[in-house]
């Protein structure tokens, strides 16, 4: 009898290659896609590099990010939470209600309510097997209510209180970056150890990978899915409070098509949509890259802004498109 032949030890090097290949670029693409675009922009106009324009993008990335953080944690474990929009919107205009009656007020109440606006979501979606798109859209229904239910539909803007703490917090700055960016990059810190070095961040892959059998295993499906939302509704509200400090009001129109740009920012970050895996830090590239992307549409001045989001809606369709394709190819590899 023969005996069956191994594989060769050079296909199986050049299988393990092209699977460290396809992760990396599935991790980083959008990385070096940013690299790229800003090298080019560095080139092509004058303006783009200086300290000036980056602080603009940095800052008015910071709040985006920080509804992209928790919108990473919720697509991981396998859902979607479309209420951040509206939420940051209310959160804006209690933070800034909330200024009149000091700093702890300001921070403490769009905390409380859009945490557990984030709360109810979780609860709902763990306890009832109710489709988490469903819940969080009738959520970003209901905080649109209630925002207009607590400002009796009548001012549009709610104006931070000049001499309050929070209006100072908003226009500070460190070492000459603006203080909701340090406060930004310090959530992202956290987020990282939080996601990939601690148990719940393991039972957040475990759930979003596999509910199932992450049941199975002894993880606790239901408490898991209630801290994500939960998280996410605190960030919006903590974004929400910053963006109020930083504008000096809380504006009622803010957060429509916001939960279109972070749930855009954390797949072209390389977070899966079906859940299971993705990187805080993508998340984080891939809400740069959308605001260098509109920042550069606005240096060129002679195209409309609508165009940003055109962009980001072709950007983000063919990130998806090579996502399923990476991801099958390491299916098949």
């Amino acid at each position: 009898m023969t005996s069956p032949q191994a594989a060769p030890a050079g296909n199986t090097d050049t299988t393990r290659r092209g699977d460290r290949l396809t992760a990396l670029a599935q991790r980083h693409g959008a990385l070096v896609a940013l690299v790229a675009l800003a090298v080019v922009a560095s080139f092509s106009f004058g303006s783009f590099a200086t300290a000036d324009n980056l602080g603009n993008i940095a800052v008015s990335s910071a709040f985006l990010a920080a509804v992209a953080l928790g919108m990473t944690f919720v697509i991981v474990s396998g859902g979607i939470d479309l209420s951040v929009g509206s939420v940051f919107a209310l959160g804006g205009v209690l933070a800034a209600w909330g200024s009149q009656y000091g700093t702890a007020v300001a921070l403490l109440l769009p905390l409380s309510v859009c945490g557990a606006i984030g709360l109810v979501n979780g609860l709902l979606v763990a306890r009832t097997g109710l489709a988490p798109f469903i819940v969080t859209l009738a959520s970003m229904l209901a905080a649109r209510g209630i925002l207009l239910a607590v400002t009796d539909e009548g001012a549009d803007t709610y104006l931070v209180g000049k001499d309050s703490f929070l209006a100072t917090l908003g226009q500070a700055q460190l070492l000459g970056v603006a203080v909701p960016v340090w406060i930004t990059a310090v959530l992202y810190a956290v987020g990282a150890v939080l996601l990939r070095r601690t148990p719940f961040g393991q039972q957040v892959y475990a759930v979003g990978g596999n509910e199932q059998a992450a049941a199975l295993m002894g993880a606790p499906v239901a408490r898991t899915k209630i801290g994500v939302y939960t998280l996410s509704g605190l960030l919006a509200g903590l974004a929400a409070a910053l963006n109020a400090a930083y504008l000096g009001s809380g504006v009622t129109i803010l957060g429509y098509g916001l939960e279109l740009d972070a749930i855009a920012a954390v797949v072209i970050g390389g977070t899966l949509l079906t859940g299971g895996l993705g990187y805080v830090s993508g998340s984080l590239v891939g809400v740069l890259l959308l605001k260098v992307i509109q920042n550069v549409i606005n240096q060129i001045g002679s195209l409309d802004s609508a165009y940003q989001q055109v962009v980001s809606g072709a950007f983000l369709v063919l990130v998806v498109v090579a996502q399923t394709w990476l991801a099958r190819r390491r299916r098949v590899a």
